[in-house]
């Protein structure tokens, strides 16, 4: 059984003269490991969700007699789904930079998920409305807690025998 005093303290962490971890932690911190196009990515992500959960209060305030919030309620589904399909051209840039297909199929599904609401919400469908709504804010934020748990890295240049002969 080992004791406190036993134990062998951490070792301190290391950093490179450019500031990068070295040792036995280099690499465990998810945004070291993550290149622009996927930090665009969670960028547009967090936004889009954080949108898209101001329409439940929207809603609830014309829900509660205050007609005007009908109109910010329209505002923010037209601002929703913009991010929608931004979100939708960042996802198809980490696909084909990063060589990452599930964000963009994930993303894929949300907004075809949001475009179901947005026209049944115009339609006037609240038995579809409603319930696709919640289910869609939540896989939004399932979404965008993957993005942000899962290290997106930059591609790295493929290496040609050229270079290794100069």
């Amino acid at each position: 059984m080992a004791t406190a005093a036993h134990q062998t303290p951490p070792e301190p962490e290391a950093r490179s003269a450019t500031g990068e971890r070295t040792g036995p932690r280099a690499g465990t911190d998810p945004e070291e490991r993550t290149g622009p196009a996927g930090r665009t990515l969670r960028a547009v992500a967090a936004v889009h969700t954080a949108a898209a959960f101001g329409q439940p209060v929207f809603a609830g305030v014309y829900l509660s007699g205050d007609y005007d919030a009908l109109g910010w309620h329209t505002v923010g589904a037209n601002a929703v789904t913009a991010l929608g399909y931004l979100q939708l051209v960042a996802a198809l840039v980490v696909w084909i930079r990063l060589r990452r297909s599930w964000p963009a199929a994930a993303t894929l599904a949300a907004v075809a998920a949001e475009t179901a609401q947005y026209v049944a919400g115009t339609e006037g469908a609240l038995w579809l409305h409603l319930p696709l709504g919640v289910a869609t804010i939540a896989g939004l934020a399932v979404l965008t807690i993957a993005l942000w748990r899962t290290p997106l890295p930059p591609r790295r240049p493929l290496r040609r025998e050229d270079d290794d002969r100069a």
